[in-house]
């Protein structure tokens, strides 16, 4: 099928690709010129892996385009995805579906034939009903079918997670529609992918439903590590124990310093407020925001506990500065408020991050960036483990302690044994990990 993917960016970008490899014909359409033309060239502007030589070879077997020619790309396609950003709108946390609506109108516009325009960007309830408004006062005459088909990609595994899929959700009624959608993944039928049909509101709120839960389960694991801490339990055990209930299951129940992302702080976010202006509040997100918000200069507040109560002229490495590995995304990563709170406090903060650094520079002032962990804990008074690259699970601790001003180690993300850390010299402090036994 020929599909015009409208927006570059990272679910545009990553969705592009991977319908080219099914063998669909694509062209992935951005208004930014450089974008596209770097794109043209084979460089792809972010970090997920394996997207680049997936890439390189669909753009050489002919079968991925890139274009600023949104109307061109409309008139020709059978299917447009709208996979433009929906940020939290400055103010009041809504989603901001500016890009979306001017979308919508550039397709009527340029719209030539029957088209199933597909809404790809993860949008408040109602939105399909919306850009279908806009389509048909913008173009009367438009042949068109208004879908949502929303993303579950997770950075750092896109490319599998879209051609190995839990669920593909479809939000139509219209039989054409279905046909149509069926076409598109039928790759995926050889993978058993789940093509579930709904109606499109429900096909909405499906997308924020599930983050929500996820950053629920987040931050109720987050919560019972405090409790242990408290009590003398461990927190590791304590989620191993809960997850082998399958009806709890054991994804996303590692204890940490807060969810981050592209996804959860917005969604989450935006789901709040659309059941506010519905008048059905949604308690349990509300609370989840709350707690998530206060849990990052807690951990902050961690640091400087283990530092004796104060890192004033201190210098602090930190290791891992992206939300999660395998990504360059540093949008609302803990290590941001953590370095932040720690410099508030007067501490002197050096980072290093295999893929975040450069992101990092233009967001981050009075840090020092290292070109490896040794770099960074020379001299440090505590080395702090924020994201859990595999590059930092097998770290040198005699030669950190030899190189360290203190041997302090604070475990973020609870990747090492308590003892083993010990065994080298160090203090460590990891999260919900009350107890001293392994």
């Amino acid at each position: 099928m020929k599909i015009a993917m409208i927006g570059a960016g990272y679910v545009g970008l990553v969705s592009g690709v991977c319908f080219a490899d099914f063998g669909h014909e694509v062209v992935c359409v951005d208004n930014v010129a450089e974008k596209i033309e770097a794109l043209r060239k084979g460089e792809i502007p972010i970090y997920e892996p394996g997207l680049q030589e997936l890439a390189a070879s669909n753009s050489e077997a002919g079968r991925l385009n890139y274009s600023t020619d949104l109307d061109a790309a409309v008139a020709w396609a059978d299917v447009v995805f709208i996979a433009v950003g929906t940020p939290s709108r400055r103010g009041d946390g809504h989603a901001d579906l500016t890009y979306v609506y001017a979308a919508a109108r550039q397709i009527a516009k340029a719209v030539d034939g029957y088209t199933v325009v597909v809404t790809k960007s993860t949008v408040p309830v109602g939105t399909g009903d919306e850009v279908e408004r806009i389509i048909r006062e913008t173009n009367p005459e438009a042949d068109v079918s208004v879908v949502s088909n929303p993303e579950f990609l997770r950075e750092g595994a896109a490319i599998g997670d879209f051609k190995r899929p839990d669920r593909i959700v479809v939000g139509t009624e219209d039989p054409r529609a279905i046909a149509v959608m069926t076409e598109v993944y039928r790759p995926l039928h050889l993978n058993q992918g789940p093509l579930f049909f709904c109606e499109r509101r429900t096909s909405e709120l499906i997308k924020y439903a599930a983050n929500a839960f996820l950053a629920m389960k987040i931050t109720f694991i987050n919560e019972i590590a405090d409790l242990c801490e408290s009590l003398g339990a461990d927190v590791q055990k304590v989620a191993r124990g809960i997850g082998y209930d399958k009806r709890i299951g054991d994804k996303f129940l590692h204890a940490g310093p807060g969810y981050g992302g592209s996804c959860f702080p917005k969604d989450t976010l935006a789901l709040v407020k659309t059941a506010c202006d519905a008048e059905s509040p949604v308690r349990l997100i509300e609370t989840t925001v709350a707690i998530n918000d206060n849990r990052k200069r807690a951990m902050a507040r961690k640091v400087i506990a283990a530092c004796g109560g104060s890192v004033r002229d201190k210098r602090i490495a930190v290791l891992g500065l992206t939300f999660k590995p395998n990504t360059d995304d540093l949008r609302e990563a803990p290590s941001l408020t953590i370095i932040q709170a720690l410099q508030d406090h007067g501490a002197r903060v050096a980072a290093f991050d295999p893929e975040g650094m450069k992101g990092a520079e233009q967001l981050l002032s009075g840090v020092e960036f290292g070109s490896d962990p040794y770099a960074i804990a020379a001299g440090a008074e505590a080395l702090v483990l924020v994201t859990e690259w595999d590059e930092f699970r097998a770290l040198d601790f005699r030669r950190l302690h030899a190189t360290m001003a203190s041997p302090i180690f604070v475990d973020l993300r609870n990747v090492y044994p308590q003892q083993e850390v010990r065994r080298h010299g160090f203090e460590y402090v990891g999260v919900g990990r009350g107890s001293d036994r392994d």
